[in-house]
């Protein structure tokens, strides 16, 4: 397992951008929004060198757009987004392009709604994903879907449900565990959840993002809040070691924290656990 993280560097300089990353002990890598293949790519090629130089795996490219939109200019300009990424994934090598399934919310472009695990809404996110994948028709990346709650993509069983809809060899798995939990049963029975998640999935995953979650104490309705790793119930020894059955590559990548010195807290929490767990990134 590789770790990663984001790196607080402005620099848009490849070698200095990677280099950060090594100096954090980090050997997975996100992609800058800065770098697109469609226009930079003397930029590209400066920074696939230097990944290569410092050894560091690009983990995934980040789409976060809405391609399912019920308005269409919107629609449109997140598809266009979406290919860029994708071609940006697989010209500079990365993991995956990573993207959610889209949302019908007209206000929140990731947010909940009450058609999300109807069938409408499903063979809509069929059709996104597949005309994606066949404009850019990727050999040396995958496309892949942010587990979520609040849409019908939120456990592994309905992850292999979607990518064999989608029918394209390009269509693959990032997993992101804590997102799965949606509820105080999940929580705190996450060892044996995962324990599932990960055997319907086997090795197939290409990316982990990493969080801690907790539940808010002071709530009367159960609301779960994502902290920094070690702060919350998630059992990482049981999920490090459940992660470390997967290829040697595997990046596992730190997420949603507020600061370098969280992400600096996250990083050392969760190496104090590989220990623990026996795991060696």
């Amino acid at each position: 397992m590789r770790l990663g993280a984001p790196v607080f560097i402005e620099s848009r300089d490849p070698e200095r951008f990677v280099a950060e990353h090594v100096r954090k002990g980090y050997r997975a890598a996100y992609c800058p929004d800065w770098i697109n293949a469609d226009t930079d790519a003397a930029l590209c090629g400066m920074f696939k060198a230097a990944l290569a130089k410092h050894d560091v795996l690009l983990a995934e490219v980040g789409i976060w757009r809405n391609v399912v939109s019920k308005n269409p200019v919107e629609a449109k300009a997140a598809f266009d987004h979406s290919v860029r990424r994708l071609q940006t994934a697989e010209e500079l090598g990365a993991r995956c392009a990573v993207n959610i399934v889209g949302s019908w919310n007209e206000e929140c472009w990731d947010g909940p709604h009450e058609r999300h695990y109807h069938q409408d809404f499903f063979d809509a996110a069929v059709e996104a994903a597949r005309r994606v994948i066949d404009a850019v028709k990727p050999l040396h990346t995958k496309m892949t879907f942010e587990i979520m709650p609040c849409q019908f993509i939120d456990c592994a069983a309905e992850y292999l449900r979607f990518i064999r809809a989608i029918d394209r060899s390009a269509a693959g798995v990032h997993l992101d565990p804590t997102n799965s939990i949606s509820n105080p049963r999940l929580l705190y029975d996450n060892a044996a959840f995962f324990q599932n998640e990960f055997s319907i999935l086997g090795d197939a995953v290409l990316s982990i993002h990493l969080k801690d979650l907790r539940q808010k104490p002071d709530e009367f309705t159960v609301q779960l809040e994502e902290v920094v790793i070690g702060r919350g119930n998630i059992d990482y020894v049981n999920l490090l070691r459940l992660i470390d059955k997967l290829p040697p590559d595997t990046p596992g990548m730190l997420e949603h924290l507020d600061s370098e010195a969280c992400y600096d807290e996250a990083a050392a929490s969760i190496r104090r656990l590989a220990d623990t767990a026996g795991v060696v990134f």
